[in-house]
């Protein structure tokens, strides 16, 4: 974002929080006309600036009622252990973020479950059974005061 003005700035706050607002209404709120609107927002798209729009889901509503971070230390620290770890963790769907990290070990990844047992089961059944995987380090989530993933 080096060359996006305050204006732009503005819209993309916007439509960070809403991405279904009218682009009259985004109009209005960044005080610009719907057209000129529409314009910087097509243009933020086709630079990439924005990737896209999604809609935000209520965990508990899609029966997750557990979160956890686990850090994730391979035994190995080639490119083809990174690889097949990353294979296997993009077939897991209990797995919401995968990254690769600096430090102590290679990976953090966000775990969202239904509950415990079934945390216990990816943790055992999935991470357990990964050759690559050396260390597994787990943080329960007692609660997120903010969180602006979206």
């Amino acid at each position: 974002m080096t060359d996006t003005d305050k204006i732009n700035a503005h819209i993309l706050r916007e439509l960070s929080r809403n991405g279904r607002i009218s682009n009259t209404d985004l109009a209005d709120r960044v005080g610009l006309s719907p057209s000129a609107c529409l314009r910087r927002v097509q243009e933020l798209e086709r630079r990439g600036v924005i990737r896209g729009y999604r809609a935000i889901l209520d965990p508990a509503a899609m029966g997750v009622g557990f979160t956890a971070y686990i850090t994730v230390g391979l035994n190995t620290h080639t490119k083809a252990a990174q690889e097949a770890f990353e294979k296997s963790i993009a077939r897991a769907p209990e797995v919401r973020e995968c990254h690769n990290i600096t430090g102590n070990v290679e990976y953090l990844l966000r775990i969202e479950a239904a509950d415990l047992t079934a945390y216990k089961r990816f943790h055992t059944d999935v991470l357990g059974t990964l050759p690559q995987v050396n260390s597994i380090t787990s943080f329960v989530v007692m609660g997120s005061p903010k969180d602006e993933r979206g």
